[in-house]
């Protein structure tokens, strides 16, 4: 039990990269107060019945920490028996997603069902969940049985004493004599405590029949961390304990040792739940050619996995690319060979391209096509699926009204995400530049273009929006105000996938096709907002004219087939940007965000306390 492997991470802080070995040092996390401590779970996958017969695992991914069981000999009706103690704050993620992956030991796992269940609504001891079906959350593949609890913080210490107690209780009648009572204090490495154990254990025996009880143990305990710690480092990571910090200490301890019952604890240390699930001799391929999995910039230009952050449940999120388009995308932007083709007849290749994929995708033939396309939340499109008579019909679709809420919505002095994307954010250009804009050439003025005067610009906030091609493709206005402008500027069509935008030899955003448009705000000043075209992205179709006034949320356009990008320019010292976009974005870690989702907040605003539920905008 002392090993590394029961070594305790807990949920790391701003500061800290995820999937990084390191110690529990609370010097590494922001301590937590009474005020954000909501309890500790505990969640045990049980078993599962699934509607074919394969060998199963499941992983539980909860905020940035994701676990996995050991994989079930059982083929038709799995059984895993595995538990895992997660740290509930009041302000943090509540939903645990479930993922259940049929196994091939060699290559990488495939995802056959999901669940997701709310751990603070959660109080049940036991219950039965449908999996969906990853593909059509309308399709149920089988069902899982779980059992959840969650410790009131009163009876959290309760809780560690009787572990602890079970760990040296050797004859197993739930009391400790005085051998059993040395070897726990033995164990504390606390020198003065093991100097006086005979006098401790008198203390403890409250009774006086000769033995310490799990009450008794918790009272002494409790009456000892008060005054004089009996636990200063923890016995099973070895963490030095802050003598001041109770609450966290107890979380620490709590979280640090298992159950005791038994049963199989998930083994842990995953970003998500696909990298989690992967077979023996896809880890090995990872570590040969990139050494690390790891969120952000290293991922995105090294590797074939981008790992953003989820924003609604606080989770990572894999998105994952086709090992050819990677290498292929390497090839042309991080080298100087790539980029030179480019001078050479790539570009007009890329806009060659794009241009037949669009008219393809422009015919009825192409319809049959629309199925294929995975990972779409059908039920929220405006019309059903057989209402398409071409694929660019269905890529462009509308959404049901109110299934993207907009973040205090009368309030414009409150900025939202203008796209269903992957957001980065800066306060200043040079910001973005450091973190996450490679190509030497980029500026203000380039991205702009001539006709517009970069000077109310330069030093203002910049937001990137990225689309991807499964993403909702109608781009909205992030600000209420009149359009002044718009503003054609013919280019490339690079991609603008990480890849490509970390790439010092390209300058994807100041040399793609664009078009730029100018809102004049009372609140904002003047806000830019630029619609740039991408590879199989020849087509920027808007919904408004120059002239018009919008209201924050309305649409503003749509991107035909493809992935995009939407990059929104606000002046200098205008927006206060929220401070989990931009902590992400120096990590550099891209955050997906929907439309709607509250942005900033005007400077010149009298109100910056908005509550949460505005804040993200969930209905």
């Amino acid at each position: 039990m002392g090993n590394d492997s029961s070594r305790l991470h807990l949920p790391f802080r701003h500061g800290q990269r995820p999937g990084k070995a390191s110690s529990s040092s609370s010097s590494l996390h922001k301590p937590l107060t009474a005020d954000h401590f909501a309890g500790i779970a505990l969640l045990t996958l049980r078993s599962a019945e699934m509607k074919f017969k394969d060998k199963w695992l499941a992983c539980v991914s909860f905020g940035e920490q994701t676990f996995r069981t050991q994989i079930s000999d059982q083929t038709d009706k799995p059984v895993w028996n595995s538990e895992k103690k997660l740290l509930l704050e009041k302000d943090g993620p509540h939903v645990a997603r479930i993922s259940v992956f049929e196994t091939n030991t060699v290559s990488s796992n495939t995802l056959v069902g999901y669940c997701e269940i709310n751990l603070l609504e959660y109080l049940t001891q036991g219950e039965v969940l449908d999996l969906l079906n990853p593909s059509s959350s309308d399709l149920i593949v089988g069902k899982i049985y779980i059992s959840c609890s969650v410790e009131d913080p009163v009876e959290t210490e309760k809780s560690f004493a009787r572990r602890i107690l079970s760990i040296v209780d050797y004859n197993q009648d739930g009391m400790l004599s005085l051998s059993e009572f040395s070897d726990l204090i033995n164990a504390f490495g606390n020198r003065l405590a093991a100097e006086k154990k005979e006098e401790l254990f008198k203390a403890a025996d409250k009774n006086g029949d000769g033995v310490v009880s799990m009450d008794e143990l918790a009272t002494l305990l409790a009456s000892q961390q008060e005054k004089e710690p009996l636990i200063t480092c923890c016995p099973v990571c070895g963490e030095v304990l802050e003598v001041s910090d109770k609450l966290n200490n107890m979380i620490h301890l709590t979280l640090c040792f298992d159950e005791g019952t038994g049963n199989q604890v998930m083994e842990g240390g995953f970003l998500t739940d696909t990298q989690a699930s992967y077979g023996w001799m896809f880890k090995l391929s990872e570590w040969v050619h990139y050494s690390s999995y790891d969120v952000g910039l290293n991922s995105g230009s090294s590797a074939s996995h981008i790992v953003v952050l989820d924003r609604r449940s606080k989770t990572l999120v894999e998105e994952t690319i086709d090992s050819k388009i990677v290498l292929s995308m390497r090839a042309i932007y991080q080298s100087k060979i790539g980029i030179g083709l480019m001078d050479k007849g790539a570009k007009e290749f890329l806009l060659s391209i794009s241009e037949k994929q669009g008219k393809k995708m422009n015919t009825t033939e192409s319809a049959k096509d629309i199925p294929k396309f995975g990972q779409i939340n059908l039920a929220e499109a405006k019309y059903p699926v057989e209402h398409f008579k071409t694929f660019n019909e269905f890529f462009v679709r509308e959404l049901k009204p109110g299934v993207r809420p907009i973040a205090c919505k009368e309030r414009d002095d409150v900025a939202i995400c203008g796209a269903d994307s992957r957001l980065m954010a800066f306060t200043t250009v040079d910001d973005s530049k450091r973190f996450w804009i490679k190509g030497r050439k980029f500026s203000m003025k380039g991205l702009l273009g001539p006709e517009i005067s970069s000077n109310e610009f330069d030093h203002g906030s910049l937001v990137i929006f990225r689309l991807a091609p499964q993403d909702y493709h109608r781009f909205h206005s992030p600000v209420s105000g009149t359009i002044e402008k718009f503003i054609d500027i013919p280019g490339a069509l690079y991609t603008v996938n990480p890849i490509a935008v970390n790439s010092k030899y390209c300058n994807v955003f100041t040399e793609n096709k664009r078009v730029v448009s100018i809102i004049s705000t009372a609140e904002f000043g003047k806000v830019a907002f630029i619609a740039i075209g991408a590879t199989m992205v020849g087509s920027i179709t808007f919904s408004k004219k120059a002239g018009d006034h919008v209201k924050k949320g309305d649409e503003f356009g749509y991107f035909s087939f493809g992935g995009s990008t939407v990059i929104c320019v606000f002046e200098k010292d205008s927006i206060t940007i929220d401070e989990d976009l931009l902590a992400n974005s120096a990590r550099p870690l891209e955050t997906l965000v929907c439309v709607g989702m509250k942005l900033g907040v005007a400077k010149n605003s009298s109100n910056f306390e908005l509550p949460n539920l505005e804040t993200f905008a969930i209905n």
